[in-house]
């Protein structure tokens, strides 16, 4: 693994991330050990994402979209009714008609941190921990949120020039959830039921 070139790439998506808006040391009132549903819905708002909120089983499942691509949290540890040490977004892709290059998900490792890719059968998972335990300020919780949707973007865009380099195209400058590659000809679908997306 190139270390440095996987630090600088992690630096860039940090900085795309953006910085938390104020410089002010959080206060020990501030610092958050636990998160609550509501808690997390809020910071996915802040991150410009709309939060669909649905209750199951007395847990609140939250379900947002990014790029046209929809994400799910699940939740982590429970340290109490609705309260959360950690959570872990996840955006599950359905890859249809074929087989993703080799390779994909291992350069997509070499290369970003942040956040990991998982085959799981017909799935290809993008997920991101969020760890709270300890104490985080709420800064922390919405530059992880703000993150993880440059991820998602960062991971749109490594599939769709990774599959066209595979296919002996030219790689593309953008990418969003309306272009997306898998494999030529083939379809990539959100896991969540939305519909599936023809891949160019």
């Amino acid at each position: 693994m190139n270390e440095e070139h996987t630090m600088q790439h992690d630096n860039h998506d940090a900085e795309r991330a953006g910085a938390p808006a104020s410089s002010r040391p959080s206060s020990s009132a501030d610092i958050i050990t636990s998160v609550t549903s509501a808690q997390v819905a809020d910071a996915i708002r802040a991150a410009g994402c709309a939060v669909s909120v649905q209750q199951d089983d007395l847990v609140t499942r939250l379900h947002s979209a990014s790029h046209g691509i929809g994400y799910q949290v699940h939740w982590g540890n429970q340290a109490g009714a609705d309260q959360y040490l950690d959570f872990t977004l996840s955006c599950p892709l359905r890859v249809q008609g074929g087989d993703l290059p080799e390779g994909l998900i291992n350069e997509w490792h070499r290369s970003r941190r942040f956040a990991r890719v998982a085959a799981h059968g017909e799935f290809l998972v993008l997920e991101m921990d969020v760890i709270v335990a300890g104490g985080v300020s709420p800064e922390f919780l919405n530059f992880s949120m703000r993150l993880w949707v440059e991820m998602m973007g960062q991971f749109f865009l490594h599939l769709r020039n990774f599959t066209q380099q595979a296919a002996g195209q030219t790689p593309g400058a953008e990418a969003s959830g309306e272009d997306l590659a898998a494999v030529p000809g083939d379809t990539l679908a959100s896991g969540d039921g939305q519909a599936p997306m023809k891949l160019n």
